[in-house]
């Protein structure tokens, strides 16, 4: 079933900042997941199976590129690692970019935060407010995002509006 987010990424100079933030808000550590995301050729939208030792979905959505809290429509297939679905799908789309990351994951409520560090890119934060049942609404997720990148002192100027698969794309 899809649900909506409203999200950012920037990139992060200091994370350790917004670790301390997120400890002394009592975020709930979900912990540390190395994670490879494979990026398929698709049509419409971004298709990818994430693998990780946290985080194992085949996740599809559609978002623009623009800097700055943006709409996501996201459908989550959560797998069996042991499962052939990626076989099935490399043979079946071929493979677009493969993203490489370690990725600490909080959560305060709704709102999930990431601290990436990205191969080849380097770190990132994200901000993730989600509206998983459809009761929260567009606005409360917009006004949730835009609170926490004031917390965390992001500025406009860090903020990254394509996803790591585009960036790497363009190394």
């Amino acid at each position: 079933m899809p649900h909506l987010n409203i999200e950012i990424k920037a990139s992060c100079k200091d994370q350790d900042k917004i670790r301390d933030i997120l400890k002394e808000r009592n975020a709930d550590f979900k912990g540390l997941d190395r994670q490879i995301d494979t990026y398929f050729k698709v049509n419409s939208g971004r298709l990818k199976l994430r693998e990780g030792n946290i985080e194992n979905f085949l996740v599809f959505y559609n978002r623009e590129d623009k800097s700055g809290p943006k709409e996501s429509n996201v459908t989550l297939f959560k797998y069996d690692p042991k499962s052939n679905l990626k076989e099935i799908l490399l043979s079946s789309l071929g493979v677009l970019v493969v993203v490489d990351k370690q990725r600490e994951i909080y959560f305060i409520d709704n709102v999930k935060f990431h601290l990436d560090k990205v191969k080849d890119l380097g770190n990132f934060v994200e901000i993730e407010a989600i509206d998983k049942e459809g009761n929260i609404g567009r606005e409360k997720l917009l006004k949730q995002c835009q609170e926490y990148m004031k917390i965390f002192d992001i500025k406009e100027s860090d903020l990254i509006s394509k996803s790591y698969s585009d960036l790497l794309i363009k190394l």
